[in-house]
C-alpha cells in the first residue's frame, strides 16, 4: 500500500516523456570503446559533436528497457529470502564511508579493518537492517578495498553482502570469492550479494562503470543502477529537472545492461540524489528536497513497473539532534514511499562516517517507520464493539483476552526509547537514547564474536586475496 503520493500521473508521464527526449536529442556519453560499439550496434546513433556520445532513440530503449525483469529475489545466507519488487517491502542497508565515529566523539577516524568489523558485528544483531554495504579500508591498497571488504562482510554475517566496487578486476575476484562462499552452489540461485554503479552526472558512462557491467554478466547479477543528481550543480535547480535529467541516466543504464546481458536484473535508482546550498555550497543529503527527490523517484520506477532504491542520510557531524530529525524524515519519506533497497544505517556526514551507535538509533528508527507504514487495519475483532459494550462504564481493557491478543501486534515495543517515569529514569543513571545505543553496541562488541565462514573458506579466501593483491 502506497501512503505517500509526490507526483501523480500526469507528473509521471511528463517527468519520463522529457527524460526519452534528453536520450534521443542530447544522448548520453559512453566512455568504452567496445561498450560503445555494442550500443551503436543495438540501435545507437552517433552524436555529430562528440564522438563518445550516443543517442538513444525512443524504439531502442523501449526494447530494451522491456527486456529487464520486474520483480527478483535476493537471498542471505541464513535463508532468508526478499522478493525486490515495485510496491514490495523495504530492505535496509548501511552504506560506505570513509571515517569512522564511536558514540559521543566528535572526532572520526579513518576506516580500517578493525573499525570496520565492529562495524559489520554490531550492525549483524540488529533485527530492523537486511543488507551490509562495504566500505572504504584505509589499510589496503585502493585496488584491494573492495573485495577485502567482501571478505570481512561474509566472515562476520551472514546478512545480504552489497560490495562497494573499486575497479571491474576487484569485482572479478568478488564472485571468485563467492564460488568458495557458497562451496559450489550456483550464484544464479543463491543471489547473496548484489552490484551496482553510478553515472557521472550529467549523462556519462564512465568506463569503469561499462566495465563493470560488462566483467560481471553471465551470472545474473542484480545491478543498481544509480543516478546522483546534485539539484544546482551537476543536474537543474529545479527538482522536476533533476528527476527528468535522472530517469534518462538511469534508463541509459538499464538498456546498456540489457545490451550486454539480456534479463539481467536491474535497480532503477534515482535516490541517490543530491542538492547544493547556495548559501554554503555543499552538497547536502538530509534536506527535506532530498526526500521529495528519493520519494518522487521511487515513483518513477514505479511507472516503469520497476524495483528502486534510496538512501536516508545526514548532514550532522555526531549523533545530535540534527542527524535524529533529518534521518526520521528521509527514512519514514521513503519506507511510506514503498522504496525497495533504502541504504545509510549508521551514516552521518553526507554518507562520509560510519557508526556503530547511529546504527542502534537507526534500527529503531526503522522499526518505528514499518509500524507506521502498516497503518490501522480496521475489521470487525480490531473495531472491539462486544468487548466496549462488555467493559462498560467501569472496567478496564488490559485485562481481557482482546488486549493480550492484540498488542503485540498493535503497539510496538522497544527498550532503546526512554519510557519510563523520571524517578525510574534517574536511579538507572538518566542515560539519553545515544548513551544506551552506546551500551549495546558495547555489549555487542563484548560479547561472543559469531563467524561466518569456515576455517577452510576463510584459507581460500585469504589465498585469493594475496594472490591478487601481489599483483597490484
Amino acid at each position: 500500500m502506497y501512503m505517500l503520493r509526490i507526483l501523480s500521473q500526469g507528473d509521471r508521464e511528463r517527468i519520463h516523456g522529457t527524460g526519452m527526449r534528453v536520450l534521443a536529442e542530447v544522448g548520453v556519453r559512453i566512455l568504452d570503446g567496445d561498450i560503445y560499439r555494442m550500443v551503436a550496434e543495438a540501435g545507437g546513433i552517433p552524436d555529430e559533436k562528440d564522438k563518445n556520445a550516443l543517442r538513444f532513440p525512443d524504439k531502442m530503449v523501449k526494447k530494451y528497457l522491456a527486456l529487464c525483469p520486474k520483480r527478483f529475489t535476493l537471498r542471505d545466507r541464513g535463508g532468508v529470502t526478499d522478493v525486490v519488487e515495485s510496491g514490495g517491502k523495504p530492505l535496509y542497508l548501511t552504506s560506505n564511508g570513509i571515517t569512522y565515529s564511536r558514540g559521543a566523539s566528535k572526532k572520526a577516524v579513518d576506516i580500517g579493518e578493525k573499525e570496520f568489523v565492529e562495524f559489520v558485528r554490531v550492525v549483524d544483531k540488529l533485527d530492523n537492517v537486511g543488507a551490509i554495504v562495504g566500505t572504504s579500508l584505509a589499510d589496503y591498497p585502493p585496488q584491494a578495498r573492495d573485495y577485502a571488504g567482501f571478505m570481512l562482510m561474509a566472515k562476520y554475517t551472514d546478512k545480504h553482502l552489497r560490495p562497494c566496487i573499486y575497479t571491474p578486476a576487484g569485482a572479478e575476484t568478488i564472485i571468485e570469492m563467492a564460488d568458495v562462499i557458497l562451496e559450489g552452489k550456483p550464484l544464479r540461485d543463491n543471489m547473496f550479494f548484489t552490484l551496482g554503479y553510478s553515472v557521472v552526472s550529467p549523462l556519462t558512462w564512465s568506463r569503469t562503470a561499462l566495465e563493470l557491467f560488462y566483467k560481471t554478466r553471465g551470472h545474473g547479477i542484480p545491478l543498481m543502477i544509480n543516478s546522483e543528481p546534485m539539484a544546482g550543480g551537476t543536474s537543474p535547480v529545479t527538482l522536476a529537472g533533476s528527476l527528468a535529467m535522472a530517469d534518462a541516466e538511469v534508463i541509459s543504464g538499464i538498456v546498456v545492461n540489457q545490451i550486454i546481458e539480456p534479463g539481467r536484473p536491474c535497480v532503477y535508482n534515482a535516490g541517490f540524489a543530491h542538492v547544493m546550498d547556495m548559501l554554503t555550497a555543499t552538497v547536502l543529503t538530509g534536506s527535506p528536497e532530498n526526500a521529495l527527490l528519493q520519494a518522487a523517484g521511487a515513483e518513477m520506477a514505479a511507472y516503469h513497473g520497476l524495483p528502486c532504491a534510496s538512501w536516508a542520510l545526514s548532514e550532522a557531524l555526531s549523533l545530535d539532534s540534527q542527524a535524529a530529525y533529518e534521518k526520521m524524515m528521509t527514512l519514514l519519506a521513503h519506507t511510506l514511499a514503498n522504496v525497495n533497497l533504502i541504504w545509510g544505517v549508521g551514516n552521518i556526514e553526507t554518507s562520509k562516517t560510519i557508526s556503530p551507535e547511529a546504527a542502534v538509533i537507526d534500527n529503531e528508527m526503522i522499526g518505528n517507520c514499518l509500524r507506521f507504514a502498516a497503518g490501522v487495519k480496521v475489521d470487525d475483532d480490531r473495531l472491539a464493539f462486544d468487548i466496549i459494550k462488555e467493559t462498560g462504564f467501569g472496567g478496564n481493557f488490559l485485562e481481557t483476552d482482546h488486549t493480550m491478543d492484540h498488542f503485540r501486534e498493535e503497539l510496538r515495543s522497544s527498550r532503546l526509547p526512554n519510557r519510563e517515569h523520571r524517578l525510574m529514569w534517574e536511579r538507572k543513571g538518566s542515560k539519553s537514547i545515544d548513551e544506551k545505543a552506546a551500551d549495546t553496541v558495547n555489549g555487542i562488541l563484548s560479547g561472543k564474536t559469531d563467524y561466518y565462514l569456515t576455517g577452510v573458506q576463510m584459507e581460500k579466501l585469504e589465498k585469493i586475496k594475496n594472490k591478487k593483491m601481489s599483483n597490484i
